[in-house]
């Protein structure tokens, strides 16, 4: 068997297919010797030996459909045979696919060929066909290509000379049956020459397709016909129009796709910087030079050697990624979803290693590939600009005056460029410079100005880096143009940030694991770099007033957008990536040029960079305890302004659904709390003042209420009660309580736009249990709980308000409500027992089951004044609120008030609990027994969720 290894320059130009220009071959566009050297010994690539054994199967067959079984039965084992023979050679180079999509062609090759040959001579014979009853089989599309995985289609393209004749038809016919009888995907269009002219006129998809066909078997002269008329009356000065319309496909495509490289599942063929942009690249140089091979856009001057090689590595990764998805799916299968992004990192031999998962690793590799193909397709369209075949860029505003250009630079096709590559050079700091250039003046950079970046990245040493002047520049780009984004990524995407910044590398594609977060590490940093700028050109006053009004009130910029560039630098190592960051912020931010004082500010955020969003959605924000104990970690207003600031661009910055007014409600609160502690002293955060600030506020609101009812109301709840829900919720329950019967449930749902969620207010009877019990109605109607309370009135009544959103995190629509009322019912009178209704509801989803979550249980005593916080951070499934809290009910353990921050798969639940007698969990043994209940709980839901 041969061995895999990377081909030289010399043997890359075997690469890619025949072009349209080139004679028409049966051959594959490729020796043979590329093939595996078992699979090309196998019989059936001996095309007469294997026919000869092909019509011995028949003997004895005399009836049409026992003959096409004994065929079908022939060529299905000899192909099983050779796909055993392409996997077990594939396992031995499992990151590089070359010979592996050439040998699935070749099998297909040889299976079309066995199959029209056994029609035309033993099936269906014509020993002197008319010239009207010619016919030729073309291979098109990717199978034109001679690039194929496991499950691709068979696209076939039958040719006849004009008008087809019933024998031809027979032919056809009886050739598809077989191919689909041996459950081939197969794809056929019968068409005469002057068809596929004019359908090819019409149609790109179609041209596209013509433009890849590759004879197959029958006669070649019609094929060769074919490729004079394609050359003359189709392909002919019709160039720059199909470069638009490949160009307006890809954009296309993208859109649907999701626009971002960097989306948590992407597609290999379709999405961005894969397979399909590789080949859009390769049909425009086809169609305008006639190359055959990839190889050849090198002497056409369209890539340079190293581009080239990129183009080849990419495409090797891409397909390698794309052939272990077919093989593990057992159908086509382009999406890298998350169970089988596991997979494929195994199977291409990817380990855990430095505290970061295999597939992290993998998708890390994934995703810088899909980096290069995007910087390869501007560097191969800009080419395409200079020579005139593609329409210069027409950016909005290009013909809006311009800021005047600093010497050394020129404007090329609307792009910014290097007037002279080597006086460039001569002074390292250009390699910034032009960045900044480019932000000025408002042009985008040339390619050809990013190759010569690119290609002398060596020259950005540590003399460099501690230079005053490119700290300067470098902190200009964020700082002064208003457009920090677009100079971060180019940078990044071309490894100057990462030259730079040396400590920025390791996180350049990273990808996490899971399914909270949208982005890799650092498209994650652009991220909220760009929603700063974006608060600070006044986009987002409506979104984010409070962050708003702080930045323009004045902070220390270069300390946040630094501390932002810094905050995640410590991800993908085993330590806690906080405390990490903020030690590789020590040394990088003095080098930047910041003071001292800045420099311990920058750490102190990013060490605490999570702290203020763990607060607001861990914590219940209402005890007083909370806000004191933030307070003491921020110490002043200042410190508080900036922290959050950056909470709210970090979260805004995980992805496109995961900021909304519930977290923004919670940080605000959070913000006014501490700011107001920290101005009037710790001390003013009284439990005694908010409570008869919440009593005096819900006399005013309830209107037709005697002195007597209002007195009762006021009187009838305790502390907490007050000091945790607005005055609207407080006026919901009264109206509940009132003269409400002993065996009555009440329940009024309502949506709440400010809190992103509905809100569902239960009143009835305290007995044990009942927010378990709650939960498992919620449960049942899979309704998300996003943030819970329950209390218990002095006259035995409990409160409980839940938060809960639909399974989109929306709030409910308004005609689902009944039916939601309906199940909470039945539930709370016994009707519906939850643990048996939710075993075929609580399920995790395929995809998701590969996320890895250790469970973390912490009991805490500090944290609240009369409450014990137990906190569990584990997997996320529908039934898991209710197991915990069935299990805490069982313990006899009160549940006041639930909090629930949810991160994609992962959630953590906080609890505030009391024991039986009202008191704080004091004794080790109980908390040591109740954690290791509720992890059994866990593991045990966890167990039912798999099957």
């Amino acid at each position: 068997m041969i061995r895999h290894r990377k081909p030289s320059a010399a043997q890359a130009s075997d690469r890619g297919t025949a072009d349209a220009a080139a004679p028409e071959s049966g051959a594959l566009p490729f020796p043979a010797s590329d093939l595996p050297a078992s699979v090309a010994r196998h019989l059936l690539f001996d095309r007469e030996g294997f026919a000869r054994h092909l019509t011995g199967t028949l003997e004895g067959c005399d009836e049409p459909r026992e003959r096409r079984a004994a065929i079908v039965r022939a060529l299905t084992e000899a192909r099983t045979d050779v796909l055993a023979l392409i996997a077990e050679d594939f396992a031995t180079h499992p990151r590089a696919a070359r010979q592996t999509v050439r040998a699935y062609a070749a099998l297909t090759d040889a299976i079309v060929w066995q199959a029209f040959t056994v029609t035309t001579t033993v099936l269906l014979p014509r020993a002197n066909p008319t010239e009207g009853e010619r016919i030729t089989v073309l291979a098109v599309g990717g199978y034109g290509r001679a690039e194929m995985a496991l499950y691709s289609d068979v696209d076939l393209l039958f040719l006849t000379p004009w008008k087809m004749t019933a024998w031809a038809e027979s032919v056809i016919e009886t050739m598809l049956y077989i191919l689909w009888d041996m459950r081939l995907k197969v794809g056929h269009a019968s068409r005469t020459v002057k068809d596929c002219v004019r359908l090819g006129r019409e149609d790109y998809t179609i041209r596209t397709a013509l433009l890849e066909r590759r004879y197959i078997a029958g006669h070649e002269p019609l094929a060769q016909d074919l490729r004079t008329r394609l050359r003359n009356d189709l392909f002919k000065n019709t160039a720059a129009d199909f470069i638009e319309a490949k160009l307006t496909e890809r954009s296309d495509r993208h859109k649907r796709q999701g626009g971002q490289r960097y989306v948590l599942e992407p597609n290999v063929k379709e999405g961005k910087g894969g397979l399909r942009d590789l080949q859009t690249l390769y049909w425009i140089g086809k169609y305008l030079h006639g190359v055959r091979r990839a190889a050849e856009l090198v002497g056409i001057g369209l890539f340079r050697q190293e581009e080239y090689e990129t183009f080849a590595a990419a495409e090797d990764f891409l397909w390698a990624v794309r052939c272990h998805l077919h093989m593990i799916a057992r159908r086509a299968q382009d999406q890298l979803t998350f169970d089988l992004q596991v997979e494929v990192a195994s199977r291409m031999d990817y380990r855990d290693t430095g505290g970061r998962r295999a597939v992290e690793h993998f998708m890390q590799d994934y995703f810088r590939h899909a980096t290069r193909v995007g910087e390869l397709t501007r560097v191969f369209l800009t080419a395409l600009e200079a020579s005139h075949v593609k329409r210069e860029a027409r950016l909005a505003g290009l013909l809006r005056r311009r800021k005047k250009l600093r010497a050394g630079y020129v404007i090329q096709n609307g792009r910014i460029t290097i007037a002279d590559e080597k006086a460039f050079l001569a002074d390292k700091l250009n390699l910034l410079r032009i960045f900044e250039e480019a932000l000025r003046t408002g042009y985008l950079i040339h390619p050809d100005a990013m190759r010569a970046v690119a290609a002398n990245l060596d020259l950005i040493d540590d003399e460099m880096r501690e230079d005053r002047e490119a700290t300067r520049i470098f902190l200009d780009l964020m700082l002064k143009h208003g457009n920090p984004e677009r100079a971060l990524r180019r940078m990044n995407e071309l490894g100057v940030l990462s030259a730079f910044i040396p400590e920025f590398e390791p996180i350049v594609a990273m990808m996490q694991f899971n399914y909270y977060h949208h982005y890799t590490v650092d498209e994650h940093t652009i991220q909220v770099i760009s929603t700063l700028a974006q608060i600070e050109r006044h986009e987002l006053i409506e979104e984010l007033p409070l962050s708003s009004k702080i930045l323009d009130e004045g902070v220390n910029r270069r300390v946040l957008y630094v501390a932002l560039l810094l905050h995640d630098i410590g991800k993908g190592r085993p330590e806690d990536h906080s405390i990490l960051g903020a030690q590789i912020a020590r040394k990088v931010a003095p080098r930047l040029g910041l003071t001292a004082e800045e420099s311990e500010t920058v750490e102190w955020l990013i060490r605490y960079h999570l702290t203020m969003s763990d607060m607001a959605q861990k914590r219940d924000i209402s005890d007083p305890r909370t806000v004191r104990d933030f307070a003491k970690i921020v110490k002043t207003r200042k410190r508080l302004d900036l922290l959050t600031v950056l909470t709210v661009c970090d979260i805004r910055g995980v992805g496109p659904n995961t900021w909304n007014n519930w977290k923004a409600m919670l940080l605000r609160r959070l913000h006014a709390d501490t700011a107001n502690a920290l101005e009037a002293g710790l001390e003013t955060i009284n439990s005694n003042k908010r409570e008869n600030d919440a009593k005096r506020a819900l006399r005013e609101r309830l209107e037709g209420w005697d002195a007597k009812e209002l007195r009762r109301e006021t009187a009838r709840h305790y502390g907490p009660y007050w000091q945790s829900l607005s005055t609207e919720t407080h006026k919901v329950f009264a109206t509940l309580l009132r003269d409400i019967p002993d065996d009555e449930i009440r329940i009024d749902l309502k949506p709440d736009p400010d809190h992103d969620a509905t809100r569902a207010c239960f009143a009835l009877s305290d007995h044990p249990g009942i927010f378990s019990r709650l939960a498992g109605a919620l449960a049942l109607v899979g309704a998300n709980v996003v943030d819970a309370r329950t209390y218990t009135s002095k006259d035995g009544y409990a409160t409980a308000v839940f938060w809960i959103q639909d399974s989109e995190g929306h709030p409910y629509e308004a005609d689902r409500l009944p039916r939601l009322r309906s199940t909470i019912q039945k539930t709370l009178k016994g009707e519906v027992v939850p643990r048996e209704a939710l075993k075929d509801r609580d399920k995790l989803k395929k995809r998701e089951r590969e996320f890895q979550f250790p469970t973390h249980i912490t009991i805490d005593n500090e944290g609240s004044e009369i409450y014990t916080i137990i906190e569990v951070d584990a997997r996320d499934r529908p039934g898991l609120l209710f197991d915990l809290t069935r299990t805490l009910a069982n313990n006899n353990i009160y549940i006041a008030s639930a909090v629930i921050a949810t991160y994609g798969a992962q959630v953590v639940d906080s609890f505030y609990v009391k024991d039986m007698f009202g008191l704080k969990l004091h004794a080790r043994s109980k908390q040591e027994s109740l954690e290791r209940k509720l992890r059994q709980a866990i593991a045990e839901g966890a167990e039912r969720a798999k099957g």
